[in-house]
Protein backbone atom coordinates (compact mmCIF):
# COMPACT_ATOMS: atom_id res chain seq x y z
CA UNK A 1 0.00 0.00 0.00
CA UNK A 2 2.79 2.56 0.53
CA UNK A 3 4.41 1.58 -2.57
CA UNK A 4 1.71 2.26 -4.44
CA UNK A 5 0.66 5.46 -2.57
CA UNK A 6 4.33 6.32 -3.38
CA UNK A 7 3.94 5.42 -6.76
CA UNK A 8 0.73 7.76 -7.09
CA UNK A 9 2.67 11.08 -4.92
CA UNK A 10 5.47 10.83 -8.39
CA UNK A 11 2.74 10.28 -10.82
CA UNK A 12 1.14 13.27 -9.35
CA UNK A 13 4.09 15.74 -8.62
CA UNK A 14 4.98 14.60 -12.43
CA UNK A 15 1.63 15.70 -13.82
CA UNK A 16 1.74 18.85 -11.78
CA UNK A 17 5.17 20.05 -13.26
CA UNK A 18 3.78 18.96 -16.58
CA UNK A 19 0.69 21.15 -15.81
CA UNK A 20 3.38 23.98 -14.92
CA UNK A 21 5.38 23.11 -17.60
CA UNK A 22 2.78 23.49 -20.44
CA UNK A 23 1.83 26.44 -18.62
CA UNK A 24 4.84 28.33 -19.08
CA UNK A 25 5.63 26.99 -22.56
CA UNK A 26 2.55 28.19 -24.02
CA UNK A 27 1.72 31.88 -24.62
CA UNK A 28 -1.03 33.36 -26.32
CA UNK A 29 -0.36 36.75 -27.48
CA UNK A 30 -2.81 39.20 -28.18
CA UNK A 31 -3.25 40.78 -31.81
CA UNK A 32 -2.85 44.15 -30.56
CA UNK A 33 0.54 43.22 -28.21
CA UNK A 34 4.03 41.88 -29.25
CA UNK A 35 6.23 40.08 -26.28
CA UNK A 36 10.01 39.80 -26.32
CA UNK A 37 11.88 36.70 -25.17
CA UNK A 38 15.29 36.30 -23.75
CA UNK A 39 17.00 33.16 -23.45
CA UNK A 40 19.19 32.73 -21.32
CA UNK A 41 19.37 36.90 -20.61
CA UNK A 42 19.75 37.34 -24.52
CA UNK A 43 16.95 38.39 -26.92
CA UNK A 44 15.84 35.07 -28.80
CA UNK A 45 12.72 36.43 -30.57
CA UNK A 46 9.21 38.32 -30.81
CA UNK A 47 6.49 36.54 -30.41
CA UNK A 48 3.53 38.49 -32.28
CA UNK A 49 -0.35 37.56 -31.99
CA UNK A 50 -1.53 34.12 -31.42
CA UNK A 51 0.10 30.97 -30.20
CA UNK A 52 3.11 30.39 -29.24
CA UNK A 53 5.75 27.60 -27.82
CA UNK A 54 8.76 28.96 -25.88
CA UNK A 55 11.03 26.66 -23.95
CA UNK A 56 10.40 26.98 -19.99
CA UNK A 57 13.11 27.91 -17.70
CA UNK A 58 15.31 29.09 -20.67
CA UNK A 59 13.22 31.62 -22.24
CA UNK A 60 11.73 34.21 -20.53
CA UNK A 61 9.35 36.82 -21.46
CA UNK A 62 11.52 40.51 -21.11
CA UNK A 63 8.53 42.59 -21.89
CA UNK A 64 4.90 42.74 -22.88
CA UNK A 65 4.41 45.67 -25.67
CA UNK A 66 1.59 47.22 -27.48
CA UNK A 67 1.44 48.28 -31.35
CA UNK A 68 -1.15 50.34 -30.84
CA UNK A 69 -0.93 53.85 -31.68
CA UNK A 70 -0.17 55.49 -28.37
CA UNK A 71 -0.86 58.92 -26.91
CA UNK A 72 1.98 60.73 -24.78
CA UNK A 73 1.17 64.37 -23.15
CA UNK A 74 3.68 67.07 -23.25
CA UNK A 75 3.29 68.26 -19.86
CA UNK A 76 2.43 72.32 -19.44
CA UNK A 77 5.95 74.02 -19.44
CA UNK A 78 6.93 77.43 -18.99
CA UNK A 79 8.20 78.82 -22.26
CA UNK A 80 10.19 82.10 -23.10
CA UNK A 81 9.91 83.42 -26.73
CA UNK A 82 12.44 85.37 -28.83
CA UNK A 83 11.22 88.98 -27.19
CA UNK A 84 10.90 87.98 -23.84
CA UNK A 85 7.41 86.84 -23.15
CA UNK A 86 7.08 83.83 -20.74
CA UNK A 87 4.23 81.73 -22.05
CA UNK A 88 2.45 78.06 -21.19
CA UNK A 89 2.59 75.14 -23.79
CA UNK A 90 1.21 71.81 -23.81
CA UNK A 91 0.54 69.16 -26.26
CA UNK A 92 0.44 65.82 -27.31
CA UNK A 93 2.89 63.22 -29.49
CA UNK A 94 1.05 60.36 -31.10
CA UNK A 95 3.40 57.49 -32.17
CA UNK A 96 3.29 53.59 -32.74
CA UNK A 97 5.88 51.15 -31.56
CA UNK A 98 6.71 49.03 -35.07
CA UNK A 99 10.44 47.83 -33.87
CA UNK A 100 9.83 45.66 -30.40
CA UNK A 101 13.70 44.95 -30.16
CA UNK A 102 15.09 48.36 -30.68
CA UNK A 103 12.24 49.76 -28.26
CA UNK A 104 12.86 47.86 -25.54
CA UNK A 105 17.36 47.41 -25.69
CA UNK A 106 18.14 51.06 -27.38
CA UNK A 107 16.61 53.27 -24.18
CA UNK A 108 15.21 52.68 -20.76
CA UNK A 109 12.00 54.00 -21.27
CA UNK A 110 10.99 55.39 -24.65
CA UNK A 111 8.05 56.99 -23.37
CA UNK A 112 9.63 59.46 -21.42
CA UNK A 113 12.54 59.75 -23.65
CA UNK A 114 10.32 61.02 -26.40
CA UNK A 115 8.53 63.31 -23.93
CA UNK A 116 11.98 65.01 -22.75
CA UNK A 117 12.76 65.31 -26.36
CA UNK A 118 9.64 66.66 -26.96
CA UNK A 119 9.95 69.65 -24.24
CA UNK A 120 13.62 70.36 -24.79
CA UNK A 121 12.83 70.55 -28.80
CA UNK A 122 9.40 72.80 -28.01
CA UNK A 123 11.67 74.91 -26.05
CA UNK A 124 14.10 75.37 -28.69
CA UNK A 125 11.43 76.52 -31.34
CA UNK A 126 9.40 78.81 -29.29
CA UNK A 127 12.83 80.34 -28.45
CA UNK A 128 13.65 81.71 -31.76
CA UNK A 129 10.09 82.43 -32.86
CA UNK A 130 8.03 85.81 -31.41
CA UNK A 131 5.18 85.90 -29.79
CA UNK A 132 3.06 86.89 -33.22
CA UNK A 133 4.57 84.25 -34.89
CA UNK A 134 4.33 81.56 -32.13
CA UNK A 135 0.35 82.43 -31.75
CA UNK A 136 0.14 82.06 -35.49
CA UNK A 137 2.52 79.26 -36.77
CA UNK A 138 1.43 75.96 -34.82
CA UNK A 139 1.40 74.26 -38.04
CA UNK A 140 5.30 75.33 -38.01
CA UNK A 141 5.47 74.39 -34.26
CA UNK A 142 4.15 70.61 -35.31
CA UNK A 143 5.96 69.75 -38.03
CA UNK A 144 9.17 71.32 -36.51
CA UNK A 145 8.77 69.08 -33.50
CA UNK A 146 7.94 65.93 -35.58
CA UNK A 147 10.80 65.76 -37.33
CA UNK A 148 13.19 66.22 -34.16
CA UNK A 149 11.14 63.07 -32.70
CA UNK A 150 11.52 60.88 -35.95
CA UNK A 151 15.14 61.42 -35.91
CA UNK A 152 15.63 60.44 -32.49
CA UNK A 153 12.48 58.05 -32.20
CA UNK A 154 14.05 55.80 -35.63
CA UNK A 155 16.56 54.61 -32.97
CA UNK A 156 14.21 53.25 -30.43
CA UNK A 157 11.98 51.40 -32.85
CA UNK A 158 8.97 54.66 -32.44
CA UNK A 159 7.28 55.62 -35.17
CA UNK A 160 5.72 59.17 -34.53
CA UNK A 161 2.50 59.97 -36.37
CA UNK A 162 1.48 63.31 -35.51
CA UNK A 163 2.19 66.30 -32.88
CA UNK A 164 -0.04 68.62 -31.72
CA UNK A 165 0.33 71.27 -29.73
CA UNK A 166 -2.47 71.91 -27.48
CA UNK A 167 -2.60 75.01 -25.98
CA UNK A 168 -0.53 77.98 -25.77
CA UNK A 169 -1.50 80.26 -23.15
CA UNK A 170 -0.18 84.08 -22.52
CA UNK A 171 0.03 86.25 -19.32
CA UNK A 172 -3.22 87.70 -18.69
CA UNK A 173 -0.99 91.49 -19.32
CA UNK A 174 -0.12 90.57 -22.44
CA UNK A 175 -3.40 88.85 -23.74
CA UNK A 176 -4.72 92.47 -22.73
CA UNK A 177 -2.57 93.94 -24.36
CA UNK A 178 -3.19 91.82 -27.75
CA UNK A 179 -6.86 92.51 -27.72
CA UNK A 180 -6.17 96.20 -27.45
CA UNK A 181 -3.74 95.98 -30.20
CA UNK A 182 -6.77 93.72 -32.45
CA UNK A 183 -9.56 96.17 -31.81
CA UNK A 184 -7.26 98.75 -32.87
CA UNK A 185 -6.50 96.94 -35.74
CA UNK A 186 -9.77 96.14 -36.37
CA UNK A 187 -11.07 99.85 -36.41
CA UNK A 188 -8.05 100.90 -38.60
CA UNK A 189 -8.93 98.25 -40.84
CA UNK A 190 -12.82 99.67 -40.92
CA UNK A 191 -11.51 103.63 -41.47
CA UNK A 192 -9.87 101.90 -44.44
CA UNK A 193 -12.52 99.96 -46.05
CA UNK A 194 -14.55 102.94 -45.61
CA UNK A 195 -12.23 105.48 -47.19
CA UNK A 196 -11.68 103.42 -49.70
CA UNK A 197 -15.40 103.19 -49.86
CA UNK A 198 -15.96 106.56 -50.47
CA UNK A 199 -13.05 106.76 -52.81
CA UNK A 200 -14.91 104.50 -54.95
CA UNK A 201 -17.72 106.43 -54.44
CA UNK A 202 -15.96 109.62 -56.10
CA UNK A 203 -14.55 107.94 -58.61
CA UNK A 204 -17.44 106.30 -59.68
CA UNK A 205 -19.61 109.51 -59.67
CA UNK A 206 -16.53 111.21 -61.39
CA UNK A 207 -16.82 108.80 -64.27
CA UNK A 208 -20.88 109.19 -64.59
CA UNK A 209 -20.66 112.89 -64.61
CA UNK A 210 -17.63 112.16 -67.39
CA UNK A 211 -19.94 109.56 -69.12
CA UNK A 212 -22.93 112.00 -68.75
CA UNK A 213 -20.96 115.49 -69.97
CA UNK A 214 -19.35 112.74 -72.85
CA UNK A 215 -23.11 111.81 -74.02
CA UNK A 216 -24.24 115.17 -73.87
CA UNK A 217 -21.07 116.41 -75.95
CA UNK A 218 -22.18 113.36 -78.88
CA UNK A 219 -25.82 114.42 -78.65
CA UNK A 220 -25.24 117.95 -79.28
CA UNK A 221 -22.64 117.20 -82.19
CA UNK A 222 -25.39 115.05 -83.48
CA UNK A 223 -27.75 117.49 -83.50
CA UNK A 224 -25.53 120.12 -84.95
CA UNK A 225 -25.00 117.77 -87.97
CA UNK A 226 -28.57 116.64 -88.37
CA UNK A 227 -29.59 120.57 -88.31
CA UNK A 228 -26.60 121.32 -90.81
CA UNK A 229 -27.90 118.40 -92.92
CA UNK A 230 -31.18 119.76 -92.71
CA UNK A 231 -30.05 123.39 -93.54
CA UNK A 232 -28.37 122.03 -96.21
CA UNK A 233 -31.01 119.85 -97.65
CA UNK A 234 -33.25 123.16 -97.61
CA UNK A 235 -30.83 125.16 -99.12
CA UNK A 236 -30.62 122.79 -101.74
CA UNK A 237 -33.94 123.02 -102.61
CA UNK A 238 -34.12 126.22 -102.61
CA UNK A 239 -31.45 126.37 -105.00
CA UNK A 240 -33.49 124.04 -106.91
CA UNK A 241 -36.21 125.98 -107.01
CA UNK A 242 -34.63 128.81 -107.69
CA UNK A 243 -33.00 127.53 -110.88
CA UNK A 244 -37.10 126.31 -111.80
CA UNK A 245 -37.94 129.31 -111.22
CA UNK A 246 -35.21 131.17 -113.39
CA UNK A 247 -36.02 128.60 -116.17
CA UNK A 248 -39.82 129.14 -115.83
CA UNK A 249 -39.21 133.16 -116.30
CA UNK A 250 -36.87 132.57 -119.34
CA UNK A 251 -39.45 130.58 -121.18
CA UNK A 252 -42.66 132.53 -119.76
CA UNK A 253 -42.15 136.08 -119.28
CA UNK A 254 -45.50 135.71 -117.30
CA UNK A 255 -44.04 133.19 -114.50
CA UNK A 256 -42.88 136.20 -112.26
CA UNK A 257 -46.73 137.63 -112.04
CA UNK A 258 -47.68 134.27 -112.14
CA UNK A 259 -45.76 133.38 -108.94
CA UNK A 260 -46.97 136.71 -107.37
CA UNK A 261 -50.57 136.53 -108.17
CA UNK A 262 -50.27 133.10 -106.57
CA UNK A 263 -48.82 134.32 -103.57
CA UNK A 264 -51.51 136.91 -103.16
CA UNK A 265 -54.26 133.97 -103.67
CA UNK A 266 -52.92 131.57 -100.73
CA UNK A 267 -53.21 134.40 -98.78
CA UNK A 268 -56.57 135.79 -99.45
CA UNK A 269 -57.87 132.18 -99.03
CA UNK A 270 -55.77 132.08 -95.59
CA UNK A 271 -57.45 135.60 -94.33
CA UNK A 272 -60.70 133.71 -95.49
CA UNK A 273 -60.55 131.04 -93.12
CA UNK A 274 -59.63 133.19 -90.60
CA UNK A 275 -63.20 133.33 -88.34
CA UNK A 276 -62.29 136.37 -86.40
CA UNK A 277 -65.07 139.15 -87.16
CA UNK A 278 -63.07 141.95 -87.68
CA UNK A 279 -61.53 141.33 -90.88
CA UNK A 280 -62.21 143.75 -93.97
CA UNK A 281 -61.94 143.15 -97.57
CA UNK A 282 -61.76 146.50 -99.18
CA UNK A 283 -62.30 147.13 -102.58
CA UNK A 284 -58.31 147.14 -103.05
CA UNK A 285 -58.54 143.95 -102.19
CA UNK A 286 -61.17 142.60 -104.19
CA UNK A 287 -59.87 144.14 -107.30
CA UNK A 288 -56.40 142.72 -106.42
CA UNK A 289 -57.84 139.35 -105.80
CA UNK A 290 -59.88 139.33 -109.22
CA UNK A 291 -56.81 140.71 -110.65
CA UNK A 292 -54.63 138.09 -109.69
CA UNK A 293 -57.35 135.23 -110.86
CA UNK A 294 -56.96 136.76 -114.55
CA UNK A 295 -53.08 136.59 -114.90
CA UNK A 296 -53.36 132.82 -113.41
CA UNK A 297 -56.01 132.09 -115.81
CA UNK A 298 -53.98 133.82 -118.86
CA UNK A 299 -50.50 131.92 -117.30
CA UNK A 300 -52.65 128.01 -117.58
CA UNK A 301 -54.04 128.74 -120.72
CA UNK A 302 -50.65 129.77 -122.44
CA UNK A 303 -49.22 127.18 -120.80
CA UNK A 304 -51.90 124.29 -122.11
CA UNK A 305 -51.62 125.74 -125.49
Amino acid sequence: MLEISGLNLVIFVLLVLAILFLKLAIKIVSQSDIIIIERLGKFHKEISGGFHLIFPVLDVPRAVITIREQLIYIDKQQVITKDNVNISVDGIVYLKVTNGKMAVYNVEDYKMAISALAMTTLRGEIGGMNLDDTLSSRDRLNAALQMALCDAADNWGVKIMRVEISEISVPAGIEEAMNMQMKAEREKRAIELNAEAKKAALIRNAEALKQEQVLNAEAIERMADAKKYEQIAISLGQKEAIRNINEAMSENVNAAEFLLAKGRVEAFLELAKNESKDKIIVPYESSELIGALSVLKDFIGKKND
